[in-house]
């Protein structure tokens, strides 16, 4: 791939966690029993945790949209915060009887890091100094 065509995807890389956390960052308001079961076991307060997550997804969904500096990184950050949910999730699938949900959970398990990659391209970029003659 040529350089412009990594900066086109680089450019909109944050718009995959943009709408990833807009359209979860409202679920975990407005249906947090979709996500209590993927809290781990050892955290209390299980849904005020999955309203605060959702608070945190949607402020970081504005600031990569607003592009703020701070976005980029904050984004990431919360995904890695919340990867062990999705490791609770695919350990409770295990507990059930049907294959596709377990398989289901294993693969969204790894979709965390391309998620990751998007949110950091948000970060401001140095520029290149130019050569001096």
């Amino acid at each position: 791939m040529n350089p412009d065509g990594i900066e086109r995807w680089r450019q909109r890389a944050p718009w995959v966690v943009i709408v990833a956390f807009g359209a979860s960052g409202v679920v975990h308001l407005v249906h947090p029993s979709t996500f209590t079961r993927l809290v781990p076991t050892f955290l209390p307060a299980k849904t005020a945790l999955v309203y605060v997550s959702g608070v945190a997804e949607l402020t970081c969904a504005a600031g990569l949209w607003r592009r703020a500096p701070w976005a980029g990184v904050a984004s990431a950050a919360l995904l890695l915060v919340i990867w062990p949910g999705n490791l609770q999730d695919a350990i409770n699938a295990q507990r059930g009887d049907v294959l596709s949900t377990q398989i289901e959970q294993w693969v969204r398990f790894p979709l965390q890091i391309p998620l990751i990659w998007c949110a950091l391209q948000a970060r401001p970029r140095r520029r290149s100094r130019p050569e001096s003659t």
